[in-house]
C-alpha cells in the first residue's frame, strides 16, 4: 500500500510572482497551486516568504487559504537571497522536528534551492517543485521527484483580471454614456502601456505524442525487468522517476488516463483491462520522433546571438529575439525540440550558459549574453621578477708553507709561540694567611769518604 503523503508547502512569493507576471502576463494564483498539491497528498502546513509591505494586494488571497506569511525585512544592502535562506532554514528545521511530514513542496523557480532539494532527499522526503517552465531552472526541474508546471495547472482556470474602480453614472447621464465612452479615447487618450502589459496570455502549443514515446518505452521496460504488471499508476510513477518534468497536459491530455487513451488511438500502445485497472503494453516498434533533442537547438540559437551580439549584449526583449530567430533560423522550431514556448528554450539556454534572463514585471523577459560570450577573466599572472644576483663571498686562501699564493708570494710560516704557564694560586696556611714558597738554589752535597 502506497504511503499517504503529508505535504509542507513553502512559497518563495517574490520569485514566483515576478516569474508568472513576466512570462504568463497574469497574477499568481495560490489557489491553483494548492489544489494541484492536494491531488498528490494532504497539505499540513503552508508558508510564504516576502516583503509583505510591497505585496499588500496578495495578502488577502493568502489569508483566505490559511497561508502563514513570513515577513522578510530587506537589509540596507538589499539581501537578494534573504527569502531563500529563511525558507531553507525553516524547511530543514521542520524536516528534523516533524517526522510525520514526508513531503515538501517548494513553489519557486530559483536554482539556489537545489541544495535544499538534495538535502531533503537525503532525509527520505518526497520533493515537489512548482514553477513555470519558462522561468524555473531546468536543473531544479530535473532533480526533484516531480515538477508541477504552473502553466498546466492554470490551463483550465479562467484568467482573472483585477477589477478597476468605476464611477457610478448618474441616471440622467445613462443615455449619453455610450456616446461619451466612444468619444473618450479621442478626447482623453490613455497613457501608452508597455506592450507586455497589453499582450494577452498566449495559448500554449501541444507537443506531439511521438515525443513522449521514448520515455513510455523506457518506463515499460523498467516494469518488465522488475516483473511488475504495467498498470496505469505504476506507469506514471515510473515515468516520473525517469523524468520528473513529464506532464501529460503538455500533450493535450486532461489526465494520465486520457494520455494513455490518446496513445492507444494513435496505435502506439495496447491497452487491456477495465477503467481504473488498465494494462499497457508496447505495440510494435517505436515511431520515429519528428523532432530533435533539446541540446541540438543551442547551436542554432548561438548563431542568431552572434549576429545580434551588440543588441543582445545591451539587453533585448525576448519577443524581439524570437522574431530574429524566425527570420534567420526558420528551421529552429522550438516545438520540435520539445519546448512549448520560446521562453522555455531561453530558460534551457540560460542553464547552458548561453544567455542570461532577467525577469521584470513591466518589461517582461529581457535577454542578455551569458557566460559563454563573457567568460570570467583569467587570474592575473604574477609579474616576472628580475633574478637576484648573489654576491660572491671571497674567503681567504689558506696559506700552505712552500706554496705560492694568488699574488705569487711564498708565505713564510710564523714562529710558533711558546705556551705560557699558568701561575699557581698561593697556599693557605693554618693561621689563615698565605705562604709563599721561596725558591732556593740547591747546592751539591759533599761526598762522604768511604771507610
Amino acid at each position: 500500500m502506497e504511503q499517504k503523503l503529508k505535504i509542507a508547502v513553502f512559497i518563495d512569493f517574490d520569485n514566483i510572482e515576478i516569474g508568472v507576471k513576466s512570462t504568463l502576463h497574469r497574477e499568481f494564483d495560490v489557489a491553483a497551486v494548492l489544489d494541484a498539491l492536494k491531488e498528490r497528498g494532504e497539505i499540513v502546513t503552508k508558508f510564504a516568504y516576502a516583503n509583505w509591505g510591497r505585496q499588500e494586494s496578495a495578502t488577502r488571497a493568502l489569508s483566505e487559504h490559511a497561508v502563514q506569511m513570513v515577513q522578510r525585512d530587506p537589509s540596507p544592502r538589499g539581501d537578494k537571497n534573504g527569502a531563500d535562506i529563511n525558507l531553507a532554514l525553516d524547511a530543514l528545521e521542520m524536516a528534523f522536528t516533524h517526522d510525520h511530514i514526508n513531503a515538501f513542496a517548494i513553489v519557486s523557480g530559483d536554482s539556489d534551492f537545489i541544495a535544499l532539494v538534495n538535502k531533503l532527499k537525503q532525509y527520505d522526503k518526497r520533493i515537489f517543485v512548482v514553477g513555470g517552465r519558462a522561468f524555473t531552472s531546468t536543473i531544479l526541474q530535473k532533480n526533484c521527484h516531480e515538477f508541477v508546471a504552473y502553466e498546466s495547472i492554470i490551463d483550465d482556470r479562467p484568467h482573472r483580471r483585477q477589477p478597476q474602480p468605476q464611477q457610478q453614472p448618474q441616471p440622467e447621464a445613462q443615455a449619453q454614456q455610450p456616446q461619451a465612452q466612444q468619444a473618450q479615447p479621442q478626447q482623453q487618450p490613455q497613457p501608452q502601456q508597455h506592450p507586455h502589459q497589453q499582450r494577452p496570455p498566449s495559448k500554449r502549443v501541444t507537443l506531439d505524442l511521438t515525443q513522449a514515446m521514448p520515455l513510455v518505452e523506457r518506463a515499460l521496460g523498467v516494469l518488465e525487468r522488475r516483473e511488475v504488471r504495467p498498470q496505469l499508476g505504476l506507469l506514471k510513477s515510473t515515468m516520473l522517476q525517469l523524468d520528473s518534468t513529464f506532464n501529460e497536459k503538455a500533450y493535450g491530455a486532461s489526465s494520465f488516463t486520457d494520455f494513455v487513451e490518446k496513445l492507444q488511438k494513435a496505435e502506439f500502445v495496447d491497452v487491456s483491462g477495465g477503467e481504473g485497472r488498465y494494462m499497457i503494453r508496447m505495440k510494435g516498434a517505436i515511431p520515429e520522433k519528428p523532432g530533435a533533442k533539446p541540446e541540438e537547438a543551442i547551436p542554432l540559437l548561438r548563431d542568431v546571438l552572434e549576429t545580434h551580439r551588440l543588441e543582445v549584449d545591451n539587453g533585448a526583449a525576448a519577443d524581439e529575439l524570437a522574431e530574429w530567430v524566425r527570420q534567420e533560423q526558420p528551421a529552429l522550431d522550438f516545438q520540435q525540440y520539445g519546448f512549448q514556448e520560446f521562453s522555455e528554450l531561453l530558460n534551457y539556454a540560460q542553464d547552458k550558459g548561453l544567455v542570461r534572463i532577467q525577469a521584470d514585471e513591466e518589461k517582461g523577459l529581457t535577454v542578455y549574453l551569458g557566460a559563454e560570450f563573457h567568460p570570467p577573466a583569467p587570474p592575473p599572472e604574477p609579474e616576472p621578477t628580475a633574478p637576484v644576483e648573489e654576491e660572491e663571498v671571497y674567503e681567504p686562501q689558506p696559506l700552505v708553507p712552500g706554496q705560492p699564493t694568488a699574488t705569487g708570494e711564498i708565505p713564510i710560516p710564523a714562529p710558533t709561540p711558546k705556551p705560557m704557564r699558568r701561575p699557581r694560586a698561593p697556599r693557605k696556611t693554618a693561621g689563615g694567611g698565605t705562604a709563599t714558597k721561596k725558591r732556593t738554589t740547591s747546592r751539591p752535597r759533599k761526598k762522604q769518604p768511604s771507610a
